[in-house]
């Protein structure tokens, strides 16, 4: 299986369209930034080409044309679709780390995106235009955003790294699997989690945590071998399979055992 990385679906589909690189932010972005990326395709001559993504809980600054935006966390599933010739940067930020760059709760930016340029202001563009015109090398890009983003770096935030550290923890393990239990383990009310989650996060803790157990359901179809579907709901915490094909279903736009055999 190809290694495109947890929400890409049919991650082998996927390499023979796109190439996908990460780089490493400098020593100060990487408070607030978890890597740099570097999509690129070229679709000249072929059909357009949709690629989904079940996303996960951070948000983007992305140098695209024709102009940069923010990407808010998308609930549902994110399509892009590919045509012509093209890359894309992107700057993946860590759960919580986009909070101090705007003005607003993070929840604000759920499943839409904006433009770049009302939060970085103008220079994100011209910056946008330097990344576009031409540059193939991903350190030396990267090299210049860090220099963007350390000049606007806020302060340390500790809610902000709490945050990051408990969706860490939910995305690492198996064993929380309510968000009673995550509240009780940091030792808040699940109403305090929930309003860190809107704050800094842009999705509930609930759907962290479901989000979670379908990028491992998806890792695991896309393994190719035969999946006891029943077996692998109740290993994911799931009441039983009924619920967990709803779930899978719904985040996806197919069954999970159709999803398997490469069908959308």
């Amino acid at each position: 299986m190809t290694d495109l990385g947890r929400g890409v679906l049919h991650p082998d589909r996927a390499a023979a369209v796109i190439s996908l690189d990460r780089h490493e932010p400098a020593p100060g972005p990487a408070r607030v930034v978890e890597f740099y990326w570097m999509v690129r395709w070229d679709r000249r001559g072929l059909p357009a080409y949709e690629q989904q993504v079940l996303s996960h809980p951070n948000v983007h600054l992305v140098f695209e044309p024709p102009a940069a935006r923010v990407y808010g966390v998308d609930r549902s599933l994110f399509v892009r679709r590919l045509e012509g010739a093209g890359r894309a940067l992107g700057v993946k930020f860590r759960p919580g780390g986009f909070r101090s760059f705007t003005d607003r709760p993070v929840s604000a930016l759920a499943d839409r995106s904006v433009p770049a340029a009302g939060i970085f202001g103008p220079e994100v563009d011209r910056l946008n235009d330097v990344v576009l015109e031409g540059v193939e090398d991903l350190a030396a890009l990267a090299a210049r955003v860090d220099s963007f983003l350390l000049d606007r770096l806020p302060a340390p935030d500790p809610a902000a790294e709490q945050a990051a550290a408990m969706v860490e923890r939910i995305t690492g393990a198996a064993d929380l699997r309510r968000v009673d239990q995550v509240a009780e383990e940091f030792g808040i009310t699940v109403r305090r989690l929930q309003r860190l989650f809107a704050e800094y996060v842009g999705a509930p803790p609930k759907w962290v945590l479901r989000r979670a157990r379908l990028h491992e359901a998806a890792r695991r179809a896309d393994q190719g071998a035969d999946v006891d579907w029943a077996a692998l709901a109740v290993e994911l915490g799931y009441a039983d399979q009924a619920h967990f094909t709803r779930d899978f279903t719904a985040a996806v736009g197919t069954s999970p055992a159709r999803y398997a055999g490469g069908g959308r």
